[in-house]
Protein backbone atom coordinates (compact mmCIF):
# COMPACT_ATOMS: atom_id res chain seq x y z
CA UNK A 1 0.00 0.00 0.00
CA UNK A 2 1.49 3.51 -0.95
CA UNK A 3 1.91 5.58 2.00
CA UNK A 4 2.78 9.01 2.77
CA UNK A 5 3.51 9.69 6.72
CA UNK A 6 4.18 13.71 6.94
CA UNK A 7 5.96 14.37 10.33
CA UNK A 8 5.04 17.93 11.69
CA UNK A 9 6.87 18.36 14.80
CA UNK A 10 7.52 22.04 13.80
CA UNK A 11 4.13 22.56 13.14
CA UNK A 12 2.99 22.71 9.27
CA UNK A 13 2.35 25.80 6.88
CA UNK A 14 1.05 25.80 3.46
CA UNK A 15 4.91 26.73 1.61
CA UNK A 16 6.28 24.23 3.82
CA UNK A 17 4.24 21.40 2.72
CA UNK A 18 4.50 21.39 -0.41
CA UNK A 19 8.36 22.05 -0.15
CA UNK A 20 8.15 18.87 1.49
CA UNK A 21 6.10 17.41 -1.29
CA UNK A 22 7.69 18.40 -4.22
CA UNK A 23 10.89 16.43 -2.87
CA UNK A 24 9.26 13.32 -4.10
CA UNK A 25 8.17 13.93 -7.23
CA UNK A 26 10.59 15.59 -10.39
CA UNK A 27 10.69 19.12 -8.77
CA UNK A 28 11.53 20.55 -12.11
CA UNK A 29 8.69 19.40 -13.82
CA UNK A 30 6.60 20.57 -11.05
CA UNK A 31 7.95 24.40 -10.47
CA UNK A 32 7.62 24.34 -14.50
CA UNK A 33 3.82 23.22 -14.26
CA UNK A 34 2.78 25.97 -11.35
CA UNK A 35 4.55 28.60 -13.15
CA UNK A 36 2.06 27.75 -16.36
CA UNK A 37 -0.84 28.25 -13.68
CA UNK A 38 -2.89 31.13 -14.99
CA UNK A 39 -1.98 33.08 -11.71
CA UNK A 40 -0.67 36.41 -13.05
CA UNK A 41 2.16 37.94 -11.52
CA UNK A 42 3.24 35.04 -9.31
CA UNK A 43 6.44 32.88 -9.72
CA UNK A 44 7.61 29.65 -7.95
CA UNK A 45 11.08 28.86 -7.61
CA UNK A 46 12.33 26.03 -5.88
CA UNK A 47 15.72 27.38 -3.54
CA UNK A 48 17.63 24.81 -1.68
CA UNK A 49 18.20 25.69 1.91
CA UNK A 50 19.88 23.93 5.25
CA UNK A 51 18.35 24.01 8.51
CA UNK A 52 20.53 22.49 11.79
CA UNK A 53 22.66 20.99 8.69
CA UNK A 54 19.87 19.47 7.16
CA UNK A 55 19.66 20.42 3.07
CA UNK A 56 16.13 20.69 1.68
CA UNK A 57 13.18 22.50 0.02
CA UNK A 58 12.38 25.95 0.78
CA UNK A 59 9.88 27.01 -2.66
CA UNK A 60 9.70 30.69 -2.89
CA UNK A 61 6.26 32.26 -4.20
CA UNK A 62 7.55 35.40 -5.88
CA UNK A 63 4.87 38.19 -6.30
CA UNK A 64 5.98 40.29 -9.38
CA UNK A 65 9.65 39.02 -8.89
CA UNK A 66 9.31 39.43 -5.14
CA UNK A 67 9.22 37.16 -2.28
CA UNK A 68 7.68 39.02 0.61
CA UNK A 69 8.54 39.13 3.87
CA UNK A 70 6.95 38.10 7.22
CA UNK A 71 6.22 40.16 10.21
CA UNK A 72 7.85 38.29 12.99
CA UNK A 73 6.64 34.32 12.92
CA UNK A 74 8.69 31.67 11.56
CA UNK A 75 6.88 29.94 8.31
CA UNK A 76 7.32 31.63 5.28
CA UNK A 77 4.29 33.75 4.41
CA UNK A 78 1.70 32.69 6.74
CA UNK A 79 2.07 34.41 10.32
CA UNK A 80 0.68 37.67 12.20
CA UNK A 81 -2.92 37.88 12.77
CA UNK A 82 -3.73 41.79 12.11
CA UNK A 83 -7.01 41.42 9.70
CA UNK A 84 -10.31 40.35 10.94
CA UNK A 85 -10.80 37.10 8.84
CA UNK A 86 -7.56 35.68 8.21
CA UNK A 87 -4.59 34.31 10.41
CA UNK A 88 -1.97 34.30 7.31
CA UNK A 89 -0.04 35.52 4.10
CA UNK A 90 0.29 39.29 6.31
CA UNK A 91 3.23 41.07 4.70
CA UNK A 92 5.12 44.31 4.10
CA UNK A 93 3.60 44.23 0.51
CA UNK A 94 2.25 47.60 -1.32
CA UNK A 95 -1.63 45.83 -1.72
CA UNK A 96 -3.65 43.54 0.06
CA UNK A 97 -6.31 41.92 -2.06
CA UNK A 98 -9.90 41.22 0.31
CA UNK A 99 -11.62 37.80 -1.78
CA UNK A 100 -14.93 36.98 -0.73
CA UNK A 101 -15.43 32.54 -1.51
CA UNK A 102 -17.23 33.66 -4.61
CA UNK A 103 -14.21 35.45 -5.68
CA UNK A 104 -11.54 32.20 -4.65
CA UNK A 105 -13.63 30.36 -6.38
CA UNK A 106 -13.67 32.39 -9.86
CA UNK A 107 -10.17 32.66 -9.31
CA UNK A 108 -9.46 28.63 -8.70
CA UNK A 109 -11.84 27.57 -11.96
CA UNK A 110 -9.66 29.14 -14.55
CA UNK A 111 -6.40 28.07 -13.64
CA UNK A 112 -4.47 25.40 -15.76
CA UNK A 113 -5.19 22.51 -13.47
CA UNK A 114 -7.36 19.60 -13.21
CA UNK A 115 -11.11 19.67 -12.47
CA UNK A 116 -9.55 17.20 -9.03
CA UNK A 117 -7.25 19.43 -8.00
CA UNK A 118 -9.80 22.21 -8.18
CA UNK A 119 -12.36 20.58 -6.30
CA UNK A 120 -9.83 19.73 -3.54
CA UNK A 121 -8.23 23.34 -3.32
CA UNK A 122 -12.11 24.61 -2.55
CA UNK A 123 -12.95 22.48 -0.19
CA UNK A 124 -9.69 23.57 1.55
CA UNK A 125 -10.56 27.14 1.26
CA UNK A 126 -14.12 26.33 2.73
CA UNK A 127 -12.99 24.44 5.69
CA UNK A 128 -11.01 27.83 6.29
CA UNK A 129 -14.27 29.60 5.84
CA UNK A 130 -16.15 27.48 7.98
CA UNK A 131 -13.66 28.42 10.92
CA UNK A 132 -13.43 31.69 10.21
CA UNK A 133 -17.41 32.23 10.17
CA UNK A 134 -17.53 30.11 13.73
CA UNK A 135 -14.90 32.59 15.15
CA UNK A 136 -16.38 35.51 14.09
CA UNK A 137 -20.26 34.20 14.30
CA UNK A 138 -20.87 35.01 10.18
CA UNK A 139 -21.74 33.10 7.42
CA UNK A 140 -19.72 31.30 5.02
CA UNK A 141 -20.53 33.81 2.15
CA UNK A 142 -20.02 36.60 4.49
CA UNK A 143 -16.41 35.79 5.26
CA UNK A 144 -13.74 37.67 3.46
CA UNK A 145 -10.32 36.36 3.00
CA UNK A 146 -7.21 38.90 3.40
CA UNK A 147 -4.16 37.74 2.60
CA UNK A 148 -5.59 34.25 3.00
CA UNK A 149 -7.37 35.07 -0.55
CA UNK A 150 -4.09 36.66 -2.16
CA UNK A 151 -2.28 34.96 -5.44
CA UNK A 152 0.53 33.79 -3.16
CA UNK A 153 -1.40 32.03 -0.62
CA UNK A 154 -3.95 30.37 -3.47
CA UNK A 155 -0.42 29.88 -4.75
CA UNK A 156 0.83 27.73 -1.78
CA UNK A 157 -2.91 25.74 -1.47
CA UNK A 158 -3.19 24.59 -5.01
CA UNK A 159 0.63 23.51 -5.14
CA UNK A 160 -0.07 21.07 -2.18
CA UNK A 161 -3.44 19.99 -3.77
CA UNK A 162 -1.84 19.33 -7.30
CA UNK A 163 1.04 17.25 -5.75
CA UNK A 164 -1.56 15.14 -3.50
CA UNK A 165 -2.66 14.06 -7.25
CA UNK A 166 0.68 13.68 -8.51
CA UNK A 167 1.82 11.01 -5.66
CA UNK A 168 -1.20 8.75 -5.82
CA UNK A 169 -0.77 7.29 -1.96
CA UNK A 170 -3.31 5.06 -1.04
CA UNK A 171 -3.01 6.08 2.78
CA UNK A 172 -2.01 9.37 4.32
CA UNK A 173 -0.65 9.48 8.02
CA UNK A 174 0.51 12.07 9.93
CA UNK A 175 2.35 12.63 13.59
CA UNK A 176 0.97 14.70 16.21
CA UNK A 177 0.97 18.39 15.50
CA UNK A 178 2.78 21.04 17.23
CA UNK A 179 1.32 24.51 17.62
CA UNK A 180 3.72 26.16 19.23
CA UNK A 181 3.14 28.51 21.82
CA UNK A 182 2.85 32.14 23.15
CA UNK A 183 0.67 34.62 21.62
CA UNK A 184 -0.49 36.32 18.16
CA UNK A 185 -1.62 39.57 17.27
CA UNK A 186 -4.26 40.27 15.62
CA UNK A 187 -7.15 43.70 15.23
CA UNK A 188 -8.84 42.31 17.80
CA UNK A 189 -5.89 42.14 20.27
CA UNK A 190 -3.90 39.69 21.78
CA UNK A 191 -4.65 36.20 20.97
CA UNK A 192 -3.66 32.45 22.34
CA UNK A 193 -1.60 29.95 19.98
CA UNK A 194 -3.18 28.20 18.68
CA UNK A 195 -5.19 30.91 16.73
CA UNK A 196 -9.07 30.31 17.41
CA UNK A 197 -9.42 29.00 13.67
CA UNK A 198 -6.36 27.17 13.97
CA UNK A 199 -7.73 25.02 17.31
CA UNK A 200 -11.20 24.79 15.12
CA UNK A 201 -9.40 23.26 12.02
CA UNK A 202 -7.49 20.78 14.36
CA UNK A 203 -10.48 19.56 16.47
CA UNK A 204 -10.39 15.81 16.41
CA UNK A 205 -6.53 15.95 15.83
CA UNK A 206 -3.88 15.52 18.19
CA UNK A 207 -1.69 18.59 18.62
CA UNK A 208 0.68 19.58 21.45
CA UNK A 209 2.34 23.09 22.56
CA UNK A 210 5.86 23.54 22.42
CA UNK A 211 8.97 25.26 23.90
CA UNK A 212 9.05 27.15 20.52
CA UNK A 213 7.41 30.53 20.80
CA UNK A 214 4.96 31.94 18.24
CA UNK A 215 2.79 30.01 15.83
CA UNK A 216 4.16 26.70 14.00
CA UNK A 217 0.89 25.43 12.30
CA UNK A 218 -1.46 28.32 10.53
CA UNK A 219 -5.40 28.06 9.55
CA UNK A 220 -3.65 27.09 5.73
CA UNK A 221 -1.71 24.01 7.18
CA UNK A 222 -4.02 23.25 9.37
CA UNK A 223 -6.50 22.98 6.84
CA UNK A 224 -4.56 21.06 4.43
CA UNK A 225 -3.76 18.40 7.23
CA UNK A 226 -7.64 18.11 8.22
CA UNK A 227 -8.38 17.18 4.36
CA UNK A 228 -6.00 15.26 3.16
CA UNK A 229 -4.69 13.26 6.33
CA UNK A 230 -6.35 9.76 7.10
CA UNK A 231 -4.85 9.09 10.42
CA UNK A 232 -3.03 10.47 13.49
CA UNK A 233 -0.21 9.25 14.72
CA UNK A 234 2.94 7.30 15.28
CA UNK A 235 4.47 6.38 11.72
CA UNK A 236 3.35 2.95 10.71
CA UNK A 237 6.27 0.09 9.73
CA UNK A 238 7.00 1.54 6.16
CA UNK A 239 9.13 0.36 3.58
CA UNK A 240 10.34 3.93 2.62
CA UNK A 241 11.46 5.18 -0.41
CA UNK A 242 12.00 8.76 -0.10
CA UNK A 243 12.03 11.39 2.15
CA UNK A 244 11.15 15.43 1.54
CA UNK A 245 11.94 17.84 3.74
CA UNK A 246 10.58 21.36 3.30
CA UNK A 247 12.25 24.01 5.18
CA UNK A 248 10.91 27.29 6.66
CA UNK A 249 13.24 30.57 6.42
CA UNK A 250 13.66 31.47 10.31
CA UNK A 251 16.20 29.38 12.04
CA UNK A 252 15.42 28.15 15.63
CA UNK A 253 18.05 25.40 17.72
CA UNK A 254 15.18 22.78 16.05
CA UNK A 255 15.51 22.34 12.77
CA UNK A 256 12.56 24.26 11.36
CA UNK A 257 10.78 21.83 8.43
CA UNK A 258 8.47 19.48 7.48
CA UNK A 259 9.92 16.07 6.84
CA UNK A 260 7.77 13.86 4.06
CA UNK A 261 8.26 10.38 3.86
CA UNK A 262 6.73 7.97 1.01
CA UNK A 263 7.23 4.15 0.89
CA UNK A 264 5.17 0.92 0.92
CA UNK A 265 2.95 -0.29 4.16
CA UNK A 266 2.64 -3.55 4.36
CA UNK A 267 1.00 -3.73 7.76
CA UNK A 268 -2.06 -1.67 7.64
CA UNK A 269 -1.45 -0.83 11.19
CA UNK A 270 -3.94 -0.98 13.91
CA UNK A 271 -7.68 -2.08 13.40
CA UNK A 272 -10.81 -2.06 15.68
CA UNK A 273 -12.77 -5.33 15.79
CA UNK A 274 -16.40 -5.11 17.12
CA UNK A 275 -17.79 -7.81 18.66
CA UNK A 276 -21.44 -8.88 19.51
CA UNK A 277 -23.95 -11.61 19.68
CA UNK A 278 -27.34 -12.01 18.61
CA UNK A 279 -29.98 -14.63 18.74
CA UNK A 280 -33.32 -12.75 18.33
CA UNK A 281 -32.86 -10.94 14.41
CA UNK A 282 -33.76 -12.78 10.98
CA UNK A 283 -31.15 -14.14 8.80
CA UNK A 284 -32.49 -10.76 6.20
CA UNK A 285 -31.86 -8.10 9.00
CA UNK A 286 -28.31 -9.97 9.34
CA UNK A 287 -27.77 -9.91 6.12
CA UNK A 288 -28.78 -6.30 5.24
CA UNK A 289 -26.37 -4.61 8.31
CA UNK A 290 -23.54 -6.52 6.87
CA UNK A 291 -24.37 -4.94 3.25
CA UNK A 292 -24.87 -1.57 5.26
CA UNK A 293 -21.30 -2.23 7.12
CA UNK A 294 -19.06 -2.23 4.11
CA UNK A 295 -20.52 0.15 2.09
CA UNK A 296 -19.55 2.73 4.94
CA UNK A 297 -15.91 1.70 5.39
CA UNK A 298 -15.61 -1.74 7.16
CA UNK A 299 -12.72 -3.57 6.50
CA UNK A 300 -14.27 -7.00 6.97
CA UNK A 301 -17.66 -8.66 8.71
CA UNK A 302 -18.65 -12.10 9.19
CA UNK A 303 -21.09 -13.95 11.53
CA UNK A 304 -19.82 -17.26 13.55
CA UNK A 305 -23.03 -20.15 14.78
CA UNK A 306 -22.43 -20.20 18.52
CA UNK A 307 -25.08 -21.64 20.81
CA UNK A 308 -25.69 -18.87 23.71
CA UNK A 309 -27.48 -18.85 27.41
CA UNK A 310 -30.35 -21.55 27.81
CA UNK A 311 -28.93 -23.26 24.78
CA UNK A 312 -30.59 -20.55 21.74
CA UNK A 313 -29.38 -21.00 18.53
CA UNK A 314 -27.24 -17.48 17.68
CA UNK A 315 -24.32 -15.95 15.77
CA UNK A 316 -21.22 -14.04 16.92
CA UNK A 317 -21.24 -11.03 14.89
CA UNK A 318 -17.67 -9.29 13.73
CA UNK A 319 -16.95 -6.26 11.88
CA UNK A 320 -13.58 -4.76 11.50
CA UNK A 321 -12.49 -1.36 10.98
CA UNK A 322 -10.34 1.66 10.96
CA UNK A 323 -9.65 3.25 14.03
CA UNK A 324 -10.78 6.37 12.43
CA UNK A 325 -14.29 5.26 11.33
CA UNK A 326 -15.24 3.23 14.67
CA UNK A 327 -17.92 5.58 16.08
CA UNK A 328 -19.24 5.73 12.57
CA UNK A 329 -19.47 2.24 12.43
CA UNK A 330 -20.52 1.38 16.11
CA UNK A 331 -23.20 3.89 15.31
CA UNK A 332 -24.53 1.68 12.64
CA UNK A 333 -24.25 -1.62 14.00
CA UNK A 334 -26.54 -0.14 16.98
CA UNK A 335 -28.48 0.80 14.30
CA UNK A 336 -29.32 -1.97 12.27
CA UNK A 337 -28.61 -4.78 14.86
CA UNK A 338 -30.80 -5.72 17.93
CA UNK A 339 -27.76 -6.06 20.45
CA UNK A 340 -28.02 -3.95 23.48
CA UNK A 341 -24.09 -3.89 23.67
CA UNK A 342 -20.74 -4.23 21.63
CA UNK A 343 -17.21 -5.20 22.58
CA UNK A 344 -13.93 -3.80 21.13
CA UNK A 345 -11.23 -5.10 20.42
CA UNK A 346 -7.64 -3.40 19.05
CA UNK A 347 -5.46 -5.26 17.07
CA UNK A 348 -2.90 -5.05 14.15
CA UNK A 349 -3.74 -5.85 10.31
CA UNK A 350 -1.49 -6.99 7.80
CA UNK A 351 -2.54 -7.10 3.96
CA UNK A 352 -1.54 -7.63 0.74
CA UNK A 353 -1.37 -4.58 -1.92
CA UNK A 354 -3.58 -4.56 -4.41
CA UNK A 355 -4.44 -3.40 -7.74
CA UNK A 356 -7.18 -4.02 -10.29
CA UNK A 357 -6.48 -4.68 -13.78
CA UNK A 358 -8.98 -4.90 -16.91
CA UNK A 359 -8.34 -7.28 -19.44
CA UNK A 360 -10.25 -8.34 -23.05
CA UNK A 361 -10.84 -11.79 -23.56
CA UNK A 362 -12.63 -13.35 -26.13
CA UNK A 363 -15.71 -13.64 -23.65
CA UNK A 364 -15.53 -9.52 -22.87
CA UNK A 365 -13.96 -7.80 -20.16
CA UNK A 366 -12.78 -9.07 -16.96
CA UNK A 367 -11.26 -7.46 -14.26
CA UNK A 368 -8.25 -9.69 -12.56
CA UNK A 369 -7.56 -8.65 -9.21
CA UNK A 370 -3.81 -8.60 -8.01
CA UNK A 371 -2.29 -8.75 -4.63
CA UNK A 372 1.18 -9.45 -4.10
CA UNK A 373 3.80 -8.39 -1.11
CA UNK A 374 5.67 -10.36 2.03
CA UNK A 375 7.41 -12.73 -1.23
CA UNK A 376 3.93 -13.40 -2.13
CA UNK A 377 1.53 -12.96 -5.92
CA UNK A 378 -2.04 -13.77 -6.15
CA UNK A 379 -4.43 -13.55 -8.74
CA UNK A 380 -8.37 -14.20 -9.50
CA UNK A 381 -11.18 -13.32 -11.79
CA UNK A 382 -13.48 -10.46 -10.42
CA UNK A 383 -16.41 -12.97 -9.64
CA UNK A 384 -18.76 -10.43 -10.26
CA UNK A 385 -17.39 -10.39 -14.17
CA UNK A 386 -17.86 -14.12 -14.14
CA UNK A 387 -21.06 -14.41 -13.19
CA UNK A 388 -22.35 -11.82 -16.26
CA UNK A 389 -20.75 -14.20 -18.70
CA UNK A 390 -21.73 -17.01 -17.05
CA UNK A 391 -25.32 -16.08 -17.57
CA UNK A 392 -25.44 -14.08 -20.33
CA UNK A 393 -23.52 -17.39 -21.83
CA UNK A 394 -25.92 -19.66 -20.05
CA UNK A 395 -22.60 -21.50 -18.93
CA UNK A 396 -21.11 -22.69 -15.26
CA UNK A 397 -18.61 -20.51 -13.35
CA UNK A 398 -16.42 -23.34 -14.01
CA UNK A 399 -16.53 -23.23 -17.92
CA UNK A 400 -15.84 -19.58 -18.13
CA UNK A 401 -12.55 -19.55 -16.20
CA UNK A 402 -11.29 -22.52 -18.36
CA UNK A 403 -12.01 -20.65 -21.43
CA UNK A 404 -9.94 -17.30 -19.93
CA UNK A 405 -7.17 -19.28 -18.75
CA UNK A 406 -7.02 -21.28 -22.04
CA UNK A 407 -6.49 -17.22 -23.96
CA UNK A 408 -3.41 -16.41 -20.96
Amino acid sequence: MKTLYLECKMGAAGDMLMSALSELVDQNAFVEKMNELGLEGITFEAEKSEKCGITGTHMKILVDGEEEESHDHHHDHEHTHEHEHTHEHEHHHHHHEHHGMKDIEEIISSLNVSEEVKKDALIVYALLAEAEGKVHGKEINEIHFHEVGNKDAIADIIGVCYLMHELEVDRIYASPIAVGNGHVHCAHGVLPVPAPATALLLEGIPMYTSDIEGELCTPTGAALLHYFVDQFGQMPPLQMEKIGYGLGKKDFPKANMIRAFLGNCEDDGEVVELVTTIDDQSAEEIAFAMNVLLEQGALDVYTTSVNMKKNRPGIVFTCACRNEDKDKIIALMFKHLSTLGIREYVCRRHALERKIEEKDFELGKIRIKKSFGYGSEKEKYEFDDLATIAKKKNMSIREVKAMLRKEE
